[in-house]
């Protein structure tokens, strides 16, 4: 049995989904043996050292978004020398920050969609790129900010003025066709998993943790070529950035004009959602492996080390 604290919550607008995220696996932890302390991570980081004294075995980090996943935690927790799950610091802030992950992954020959970083006043300056295209915040998560502008939408002038995510946005060309996730643990490729929304557009936040907000088809069923390549690219993003633990990569799948089409990465997450309605328990399960096991894994394989 090991002391395991787990860091949940913090101060990204992705806080609620982290409290569900460490609700969940502290109580799989439990389930299955360790003795849990649950911290509900704030900017203070004084209280932060208070909560981990005495010191735990291992640090379960279920923190989402800036603060939790950037790179900036798992900082403090190598400073203190505390092992911790998922990505170390340096993997942990270029896939938060989606340019520089991508140009990460362009190096490792992965396919990508057509991109560019444009400072806010460009972006309010007119298309920056012919439609339909995508604009995102450079380093959110869970598709916070996410817009795909499209031919006669005329609601996106105002919108890009009033952009509210920092000085600049990601822009990407628009790849149709379907959703595609894939879950990697260690150094395998657990599955490829597709994602319908349901009511919605694209595989927006609500699509994300509303209950029946997206319909999970596991394993995807696309063509077995199509299927082994999406395989091939989340765990080659997995390596690219030399990420450790759980990821998950997502993909789009434009099968526009048939089967096997064209599979492009969008981002990797290294520490996805473990919450009722998350994507790697989904995948986790149908390889064999239950939620509790999986959060077991996680503790098992922690490190200090990037």
């Amino acid at each position: 049995m090991s002391r395991v604290a787990v860091l949940k919550g913090g101060w990204s607008v992705e806080r609620e989904v982290s409290l569900i995220s460490g609700r969940e696996c502290a109580k799989a932890l439990r389930a299955i043996g360790h003795n849990v302390t649950e911290i509900d991570v704030t900017r203070d980081l004084t209280a932060l050292a208070a909560a981990l004294s005495p010191r735990p075995d291992v640090v379960f980090n279920a923190l989402h978004g800036k603060g939790g996943e950037d790179g900036t935690i798992q900082g403090v927790l190598e400073f203190l020398r505390i092992p911790y799950t998922h990505s170390g610091v340096v993997a942990s802030a270029i896939a938060m920050h989606k340019p520089s992950a991508k140009a990460v992954f362009a190096a490792a020959g992965l396919p990508l969609a057509e991109s560019k970083v444009v400072a806010r006043v460009d972006l309010a300056g007119g298309d920056v790129m012919p439609r339909p295209f995508v604009v995102k915040p450079v380093d959110e998560g869970s598709s916070v900010g996410v817009r795909i502008v499209r031919q006669g939408d005329n609601r996106w002038s105002d919108e890009a003025k009033n952009w509210k995510f920092g000085g600049e946005a990601l822009v990407e060309r628009y790849v149709p066709g379907r959703e595609i996730t894939v879950a990697v643990m260690g150094g395998r490729a657990l599955g490829a998993l597709e994602i319908r929304p349901t009511n919605r557009e694209m595989y927006d936040y609500d699509a994300k943790y509303a209950p029946g907000g997206s319909d999970h088809l596991m394993p995807a069923p696309i063509h077995p070529a199509a299927y082994d390549e999406a395989l091939r690219i989340g765990l080659g993003a997995h390596r690219a950035l030399n990420c450790r633990g759980v990821s998950r990569s997502d993909l789009r799948y434009d099968d526009t004009r048939g089967e096997p089409g064209r599979m492009v990465l969008l981002e990797i997450n290294t520490q996805p959602g473990m919450t009722p309605t998350s994507l790697v328990p989904d995948i986790a399960r149908h390889a064999g492996i239950d939620f509790n096991s999986l959060v077991g894994w996680m503790v098992e394989n922690a490190s200090c080390d990037s």
